[in-house]
């Protein structure tokens, strides 16, 4: 982390967990063991019919809430998408956007991904956006030249003015959900270069202040030593921010003045 030029974030992505009542307890839980953390931002990005609860919900203990997709377009004939203006409105402040999952699954695109980070940026919400190589490409030897092109085609056509609102989350395809996590060495190279790509694109005075966080199986037992490392700025955490002790250890462990 180096808070002297970015901000640290800390984001949990539940994922399709947790009913409207499990959303309530989780907030009750927590409340009492998180405080009002200082030196970190805590994010949680929940299923869309929890977004309003929890937007109350959090308030008290400065948990910003963020959503796990929005779609490219304003409005229109689009049965099941929810618009960026649409959680804007809700009081959403995050969207997360192209996370591997969605790629895999819901055909998501570069170009898709990065038509979303626009109409996000448009909104005035802030883009997580998810970048990542399988375990193929890992072992190919491609993961940087995956890595810088998967973030260049996010952030085509986006301005530098704009860039402080965008948060990019490096996350392996192969450490997501399966235990596996990158080394500390691993992911703070990874987060380097994604930092060089856009140093490149848009001058270091830009790359300096972009936040990078590391997703792929980031735990209670490992945050700190991810953390540690100069160029992750936070965490985009699975499983772990399901549960409230563990959530709060990782927080504690960048919310470090």
């Amino acid at each position: 982390m180096n808070r002297r030029y970015r901000k640290t974030i800390i984001a949990g992505n539940w994922k399709m967990n947790k009913t409207l009542t499990e959303t309530k307890a989780f907030a009750e839980d927590i409340k009492t063991k998180l405080g009002k953390p200082k030196w970190c931002e805590v994010v949680l990005c929940v299923p869309y019919v929890n977004i309003p609860a929890a937007v109350r919900l959090f308030k008290d203990c400065r948990i910003a809430i963020g959503a796990e997709n929005c779609h490219y377009e304003s409005h229109g004939a689009y049965t099941g998408e929810v618009s960026a203006e649409m959680l804007k409105e809700l009081g959403v402040k995050y969207v997360i956007i192209g996370h591997s999952e969605r790629r895999q699954y819901y055909n998501e695109t570069d170009f898709t991904v990065n038509k979303k980070v626009h109409a996000a940026l448009e909104a005035g919400l802030y883009p997580i956006v998810c970048v990542g190589e399988s375990l193929e490409q890992r072992e190919l030897g491609v993961t940087m030249e995956l890595i810088a092109y998967q973030v260049k085609a996010a952030l085509a056509g986006v301005p530098a003015d704009k860039m402080r609102h965008v948060v990019i989350a490096y996350e392996p395809i192969w450490a997501i959900g399966t235990g596996k996590t990158a080394t500390a060495e691993q992911a703070a190279e990874v987060c380097e270069s994604i930092r060089v790509v856009i140093r490149k694109l848009y001058g270091a005075r830009v790359a300096r202040a972009v936040t990078i966080q590391y997703g792929g199986s980031m735990n209670a037992k490992n945050a700190a030593e991810l953390l540690a490392q100069p160029d992750i700025d936070g965490g985009l955490i699975g499983g772990a921010s399901l549960k409230p002790d563990d959530f709060t250890t990782i927080v504690n462990a960048a919310n470090q003045e």
